[in-house]
C-alpha cells in the first residue's frame, strides 16, 4: 500500500512566490533571484513530503503563474501575437506576457483569456488554438524540475496535464475545426516529452485528466482511448497513473476501466459512491491499482479516520493492500499551506483550530491512514487515531455551532422573500426617472487601488497602533479623494472605493457570526493573487450593519449616485471553506438573509444603487449537467432573497467575471438583477453572444477594460469594444465599466484607463445624438 499526494501549494507558506514575482515585474529583482525563489519553494515542498513518508511525491506541480500556461509553453502552443516577444525576450518574460499582457519596450499586446478551473476559485490561462495549429516541445521545465528533485535525493512522479484535457481546456480562435481535431498533431509532442523523462529513469507519470469528470461525448471518449492506447504501445514499461477529480467518472467510467493504465485515481471526497461502482464493474482489470482520494484537497476539516479506514478496508478486501494507494482527493493547491503557523487564538479559536488540517497536515493524514490501514501498532500512530476521533466528536457535539433563531428564520422562508414587487420593465422606468443617467452610463465595479499606505493603515489598526478615530480619518480622506477623482473624470455612478476592506469575502465574514479566520491561510486564486478564505464553522447571521457607514459617508460627499457594494451569498459561500455538517444550500440561505438585512439598511440610508456581486455563481455549478438544476434552483433563490427586500426604484446590480454563460443564461436572467456587469475584454466581447441569443431583457455592462493586466487600453480600443457591444444589444440597456474591481491596480494606470473609458462613452453618446 503506497501513499500519494497529487500536488502541493506552490505559493510558499508565507506567499514568498507572490512577493518575488511582483518584484520581478517591477524590475526590482533579477530573473535569477525569482528562479531561486521557485527552487527554494520546491525544495521545501519536496523535502516536507519525503520526511513525512509520502511514496509518490509530485514534480512539475510548481508554477510561477498557472499550470495550464506552463503546459502551453511546454507544448509550444504560443499565440502568434507573442512571436516578437518570443524572439526577443527570455522565456520568463514571454510567459508573463502571455499571462498578463505587456505594454512596455515598444510592446502593446493583450493577455490570454483567463477562466475558472472547473468548479474552483482558481483561474487558469486558456490555451488558444487555430485551425493549422502546430506544437513544438520545450521540455525544460518538466525535465529540470525532475532532475532538481533528484539532486535533493527525492524521487518524484512528474505530473502532466493530459492531452485531451489540455485540448478541452482551450478555445478555438477561428472557425472550421474542433480542438480535438488537433490530437494527432499534439500526441507526438507528448511522446517526445515522455521519452525524455523515461531516458532520465522516470518509471511513473501522473496524467491529470479532470475532463473525465465532465459529460463527454463519444468523440472525446474516443480521444482518451486513443491517447492511452498509444502511450501504452510506445512505452510499455511506463506506469501511467490516471487522475481525475472533483466528481465521479460517471458515464465515462466504462471507457476509463478499459484503458491500459497502471493506476486509477478516484476522488472519494466529492464522489464516495464511485468506489462501489468500480469494485462492482466486470471491466475492472485484475492488475489495476486504485488510488483512493480520501483526504480532502479542497476543504480544511480534519479527515475522519474511522470513515476513511472503512472506505480503505472496502477496497483492500477485494483488491488486497498491494493494489490500494492512499491519496489526497486532488492537488493540495486549493488548501492553505500549514496550520502550525496559526497562533492568533482571537482570529482562530483553539477549539476550531483543533478541527482543521491544512496542506502540511493533510500530508500527515495520508501517511497516518496508510499506517492505520496496515495495522501498524506504533504508539504515535495509535495516539493519532485517538486524537482524530476526539477532535471530530468535539466538533459534532460543540455548543456554539448552532443558533436556533437562524435555523427558524430559514425554515420560515417563503416564495415572497425571493420576489421583487414589480417586473423589470416597470422597475426600469422608475429607476431611470430617479437616477437620470445618460446613455452608456459609466461606473466601476467597486474597489479602487489599495496602495501600500492604505494596507498599512489597516495593519496598524488591527495591531492597535491606530485608534478607531485615527483610522476612520485616514479612510475618510482616501474615500473623499476617490469620490473627487470620479467626479473629475466624469463617471456617472460612483463607488466609495472599499479602502476599509481587505478581501471581498473575508471582509464580510469578519462582520458576520459563524466565521473564523486565519493569519496565513492563503490559497492561490490566479497568478500572484492569493486569497485567505474565511472558515464557516457555524450558523451565519448579522448582528449589525456592515457597510452602511462608509457608503453613507461617500454619498454625503456627492450629488451623483454612489453604489452600495456587497458580496453575494453564493460567492461568500463558494469563496469560503464551508462547514460540511449541513447542506451547502442551507448555509447559503443563512448568508442570503444576512445580506438581505444589509441591502434593506442601505436603502433606508438613502443608497439608491446597490451592487451584490456574484462572480462565483457559475463556478459553483456542478460538473455534471444532471446535477445543475438542483444547484441553480437554490443558488438563484439565495441571490433573489438577498436582493428582493427593496422598493422598485432601488436599482440592484450584480457582477460576474471569467465565466461562460451560454449554458446557464436562463438562470442568470432568473436572478432578475436590474444591471449585470461581466468580463468581456479578454474575449473581445465573445461572452455577449449568450446574452444576445437569449435576448437577455435587463441592463448589462460588458467589461471593456481588463483589470487583471497592467496595460492601459486606449480610448480607440474601448470604443471598438463598445461599438461591438452596441451592434449586439440595445444601446439603452448598455453600461460602460471595467471588467472587475480595481483593487490590484496602481493609481496612474487606473486614472488613465478610466479617462479613456469615460471619453469613449462620451464619443458613442455623440454618435447616437448625430444619428438621431
Amino acid at each position: 500500500m503506497k501513499t500519494s499526494v497529487l500536488g502541493y501549494p506552490r505559493i510558499g507558506s508565507k506567499r514568498e512566490l507572490k512577493r518575488a514575482s511582483e518584484k520581478y515585474w517591477k524590475l526590482s529583482i533579477s530573473d535569477a533571484e525569482l528562479l531561486q525563489t521557485g527552487r527554494d519553494i520546491r525544495k521545501q515542498n519536496w523535502l516536507l513530503q519525503q520526511e513525512a513518508g509520502v511514496d509518490h511525491i509530485p514534480s512539475n506541480d510548481f508554477s510561477f503563474y498557472d499550470q495550464v500556461l506552463d503546459m502551453s509553453l511546454t507544448l509550444g502552443c504560443v499565440p502568434s501575437r507573442y512571436q516578437q516577444v518570443k524572439e526577443e525576450s527570455s522565456r520568463l518574460d514571454l510567459y508573463f506576457a502571455m499571462a498578463r499582457g505587456i505594454q512596455r519596450d515598444g510592446y502593446d499586446i493583450t493577455a490570454m483569456e483567463m477562466t475558472k478551473w472547473f468548479d474552483t476559485n482558481y483561474h487558469y490561462i486558456v490555451p488558444e488554438f487555430v485551425k493549422h495549429q502546430t506544437f513544438d516541445l520545450d521540455a525544460t521545465k518538466v525535465v529540470e524540475e525532475y532532475k532538481e528533485a533528484l539532486e535533493l535525493g527525492v524521487q518524484t512522479r512528474p505530473v502532466l496535464i493530459a492531452p485531451v484535457t489540455f485540448l478541452l481546456l482551450g478555445k478555438e480562435k477561428e472557425s472550421g475545426f474542433s480542438r480535438l481535431d488537433l490530437l494527432d498533431q499534439l500526441l507526438p509532442v507528448y511522446f517526445d516529452l515522455i521519452e525524455q523523462l523515461v531516458d532520465l529513469g522516470v518509471t511513473q507519470i501522473q496524467f491529470d485528466e479532470p475532463c473525465l469528470a465532465l459529460n463527454l461525448d463519444d468523440a472525446a471518449r474516443d480521444a482518451v482511448t486513443q491517447t492511452y492506447t498509444q502511450i501504452s504501445h510506445r512505452f510499455p514499461r511506463l506506469e501511467v497513473t490516471l487522475t481525475s477529480y472533483f466528481e465521479c467518472y460517471g458515464d465515462n467510467l466504462e471507457t476509463v476501466l478499459e484503458l491500459p493504465i497502471h493506476a486509477l485515481h478516484l476522488d472519494l471526497v466529492r464522489c464516495s459512491a464511485q468506489l462501489g461502482d468500480v469494485l462492482a464493474s466486470p471491466k475492472l482489470d485484475e492488475q489495476l491499482i486504485l488510488s483512493l482520494g480520501v483526504v480532502d484537497g479542497r476543504n480544511v476539516w480534519k479527515n475522519e479516520f474511522q470513515s476513511s479506514l472503512s472506505t480503505i478496508a472496502q477496497a483492500v478486501q477485494q483488491l488486497g493492500s498491494e493494489r490500494v494507494w492512499i491519496a489526497t482527493s486532488c492537488s493540495l493547491l486549493h488548501s492553505p499551506c500549514d496550520l502550525d503557523l496559526e497562533s492568533n487564538a482571537t482570529q482562530l479559536p483553539d477549539a476550531v483550530k483543533g478541527w482543521l488540517a491544512f496542506a502540511k497536515q493533510k500530508v500527515d493524514e495520508v501517511v497516518t491512514l496508510r499506517a492505520l490501514a496496515l495495522g501498524v501498532k506504533a504508539e504515535d500512530v495509535l495516539q493519532a487515531l485517538v486524537a482524530n476521533k476526539k477532535a471530530n466528536e468535539e466538533r459534532k457535539n460543540s455548543g456554539f455551532i448552532h443558533e436556533p433563531k437562524v435555523k427558524r428564520r430559514v425554515e420560515r422562508l417563503a416564495p415572497s422573500h425571493s420576489q421583487r414587487v414589480s417586473s423589470f420593465l416597470s422597475r426600469q422606468e422608475l429607476q431611470r426617472a430617479k437616477l437620470r443617467l445618460p446613455l452608456y452610463p459609466t461606473t466601476t465595479i467597486g474597489s479602487f487601488p489599495q496602495t501600500p499606505e492604505v494596507r498599512s493603515w489597516r495593519a496598524k489598526f488591527k495591531l492597535g497602533d491606530l485608534t478607531q478615530g485615527q483610522y476612520d480619518q485616514l479612510i475618510q480622506k482616501e474615500t473623499e479623494a476617490t469620490i473627487r477623482f470620479q467626479e473629475e473624470v466624469g463617471l456617472d455612478v460612483l463607488v466609495h472605493g472599499e479602502f476599509e476592506r481587505n478581501d471581498m469575502v473575508e471582509y464580510f465574514g469578519e462582520k458576520l457570526e459563524g466565521f473564523v479566520f486565519t493569519q496565513f491561510g492563503w490559497v492561490q486564486s490566479y497568478g500572484t493573487r492569493c486569497v485567505k478564505p474565511p472558515i464557516i464553522f457555524g450558523d451565519v447571521y448579522r448582528r449589525r450593519p456592515m457597510t452602511v457607514k462608509w457608503s453613507s459617508y461617500a454619498q454625503s460627499l456627492t450629488d451623483r449616485p454612489v453604489k452600495g457594494m456587497l458580496t453575494g451569498p453564493v460567492t461568500i459561500l463558494q469563496w469560503s471553506f464551508v462547514r460540511n455538517d449541513q447542506p451547502r444550500a442551507t448555509t447559503c440561505q443563512q448568508i442570503a438573509l444576512a445580506i438581505r438585512d444589509e441591502v434593506c439598511d442601505l436603502e433606508a440610508a438613502g443608497i439608491g444603487v446597490i451592487q451584490i456581486d456574484e462572480p462565483a455563481i457559475r463556478e459553483g455549478l456542478p460538473l455534471r449537467r444532471e446535477d445543475w438544476k438542483r444547484y441553480l434552483d437554490w443558488a438563484v433563490e439565495c441571490f433573489r432573497i438577498s436582493a428582493s427586500g427593496v422598493q422598485d426604484d432601488t436599482q440592484i446590480h450584480t457582477h460576474m467575471c471569467y465565466s461562460e454563460f451560454n449554458d446557464i443564461i436562463d438562470s442568470i436572467a432568473d436572478m432578475d438583477a436590474d444591471v449585470i456587469t461581466i468580463e468581456t475584454s479578454r474575449s473581445e466581447m465573445e461572452l455577449l453572444d449568450a446574452f444576445v441569443e437569449f435576448k437577455y431583457p435587463n441592463e448589462i455592462g460588458p467589461g471593456v477594460y481588463d483589470i487583471h493586466s497592467p496595460r492601459v487600453p486606449s480610448q480607440e480600443e474601448i470604443e471598438r469594444l463598445l461599438h461591438r457591444a452596441s451592434e449586439l444589444l440595445p444601446v439603452g440597456n448598455l453600461w460602460v465599466n471595467p471588467d472587475c474591481g480595481l483593487k490590484t491596480r496602481q493609481w496612474p494606470e487606473t486614472k488613465q484607463a478610466l479617462q479613456h473609458l469615460v471619453n469613449a462613452a462620451r464619443k458613442l453618446r455623440e454618435e447616437v445624438a448625430v444619428e438621431a
